[in-house]
């Protein structure tokens, strides 16, 4: 199953880039009308997923890290990183399965890929503190 989302990660640094970034201009132009932002938070964003789709997770972690700054400087919460990451994986699963639907193996490979990306993109949790 690692070897299917492999070669889906492949394809998609190939083609999703420009996709992820439009999905980022739309989510952050919802909520600003000042261009500038709305270019340098959906361009730190795409940085993201580009870390991500490379199995970079340390400059994954660094490039978050300053998205959420980003978003804190611009008083946006959390919730535009979430909405904008839930709407690009609805986006590029559709294109995957309006492109790629009569290629099933590569269809399902990119579904393996999408399908590990969205458990990355969940920020991890506070381990619970052990009982006394």
């Amino acid at each position: 199953m690692q070897a299917n989302a492999a070669d889906g990660f492949s394809g998609l640094l190939e083609w999703a880039d420009p996709i992820i970034f439009d999905r980022m201009l739309e989510a952050y132009g919802a909520h600003s009308s000042d261009l500038k932002t709305v270019w340098r938070l959906a361009r730190l964003h795409a940085r993201v997923w580009r870390s991500l789709i490379e199995g970079d997770m340390k400059n994954f972690e660094l490039r978050r890290a300053d998205l959420v700054e980003a978003l804190g400087q611009e008083n946006l919460d959390l919730d535009r990183v979430a909405e904008a990451d839930a709407r690009t994986l609805q986006e590029l699963l559709s294109v995957v399965v309006d492109r790629f639907h009569r290629m099933p193996r590569v269809s399902m490979n990119y579904h393996m890929a999408l399908l590990d990306l969205a458990g990355r993109l969940s920020p991890a949790r506070a381990p619970l503190p052990r009982a006394a």
